[in-house]
């Protein structure tokens, strides 16, 4: 590695004189070059001119050509991304600077990391935890929203300033605590006894409001194709933008959801079958935007928006309403929680309790109503039967008894 740091750099010396020279494969040329790998050098170690300022990027050494200096002496400099910089005395290749550059290179290595905020902090314990494993395990979108909630929170540059955003804070916070306590900085969590607010939900789309949309968007139109995967497989916008045609077999269609990684294969519904087989497939994705693009989660959610509203929908019908739909139709036929759940893809039964509460009540409303209705009926039979209950009849004298032995 240090001879052919040596080499290299030394080659690069007689670069900033106008001469051309060549380096196992290496050709360079005053600030341009082809393929930048050293034979014999750890493979780490490539060569970069740019802009006049050459630099061994493996090695982390920066030349400064001798225009761009104060005295028009040429320096040498050993940086690490986000490191000092520290100057390399000595011609490249000599023995002064291979020990200066090997100094700089332990110096490094040995340099303890930077931790954020001191032992005990909060602001360490959320350092700790955005570098640990239990985060990074999670999904992107998962991990950027944990990281913005939590920052604004250590920050405190505002409050909550809604119901919403006060649970979704507090479910982060309880998500740290959990960490600390496997991590034995805490025995409890300091959250456990603290209530959520009463915050509202997503509408969970009616009969009338689907059928509005599916008056006004035929099938054969993207707008009802979208709707449908929507509605019949009961997915959040992300997975349903990254369907493709290769998910559909066997009269399934395969799901990994991005949020959850779930793996799910969800049966399609005669309805979907329908608008599938309507469809182009022109494609890999099922859903493409009017320029053969697939859809980013977020233009699929304003695209959904702007087509709900020239269906003359109400503002509360949104495209997550249509999960909770899905939801909702699985129940009212009468579906378990675990049923619901191996389609939607939710992973605890109070999840899917939240989505369906509105459909178990009306069951239950109509089973008791039914119930109590039944029972009346009973009670009514009961008492018609015989003479039981009838009134007797007034215009009937009772004769009077005679006496013994009378004629």
């Amino acid at each position: 590695m240090a001879l052919a740091l040596g080499r290299a750099l030394h080659q690069v010396e007689a670069l900033a004189r106008g001469g051309v020279a060549i380096v196992g494969r290496v050709q360079f040329v005053p600030f341009r070059f082809e393929a930048e790998r050293l034979d014999g050098a750890d493979p780490r170690v490539e060569i970069l001119a740019l802009a006049g300022r050459d630099r061994l990027a493996g090695a982390h050494v920066h030349r400064m050509p001798a225009d761009e200096l104060a005295y028009g002496v040429a320096r040498h400099y050993f940086r690490r991304p986000g490191g000092k910089r520290v100057m390399l005395l000595g011609i490249p290749g000599s023995p002064v600077f291979m020990e200066a550059y090997q100094a700089a290179f332990a110096a490094e290595e040995e340099a303890p990391k930077k931790v954020r905020g001191g032992e005990g902090t909060l602001e360490r314990l959320v350092g700790d935890y955005l570098a640990s494993p239990d985060f990074l395990r999670l999904a992107p979108s998962t991990r950027r929203a944990y990281r913005r909630v939590m920052e604004r929170w250590l920050d405190m540059a505002k409050r909550a300033a809604t119901p919403g955003a006060a649970n979704d804070l507090l479910k982060k916070i309880r998500v740290l605590m959990h960490f600390a306590i496997d991590g034995k900085w805490r025995r409890d969590d300091p959250t456990l006894r603290i209530k959520r607010f009463g915050s509202g939900e997503f509408h969970t789309w009616d009969e009338p409001q689907i059928a509005t949309f599916e008056k006004k968007w035929k099938v054969g139109t993207r707008e009802r194709l979208a709707f449908a995967l929507l509605l019949y497989t009961g997915q959040r916008r992300s997975d349903v933008v990254a369907m493709s045609w290769r998910d559909i077999d066997d009269g399934l269609i395969r799901v990994v959801q991005t949020k959850t990684r779930a793996r799910l294969w969800i049966p399609l519904h005669p309805s979907l079958r329908r608008v599938l087989s309507a469809a182009p497939r022109e494609h890999v994705s099922i859903l493409v935007t009017e320029y053969g693009k697939p859809f980013t989660p977020a233009g699929f959610g304003n695209w959904m928006a702007e087509k709900i509203g020239k269906a003359g929908l109400p503002d509360e019908c949104v495209t997550h309403g249509l999960r909770k739909a899905a939801a909702r139709r699985l129940a009212e036929a009468g579906c378990s929680a675990n049923e619901i759940a191996s389609v939607t893809g939710h992973k605890t039964l109070a999840e899917v309790e939240r989505y369906t509460r509105e459909a178990d009540q009306k069951r239950l409303a109509r089973a008791a109503i039914e119930r109590l209705s039944e029972q009346e009926k009973n009670k009514r039979s009961q008492t018609d039967r015989g003479s039981l209950g009838k009134k007797p009849n007034s215009s009937a004298k009772s004769k009077p008894k005679k006496a013994d032995g009378a004629p």
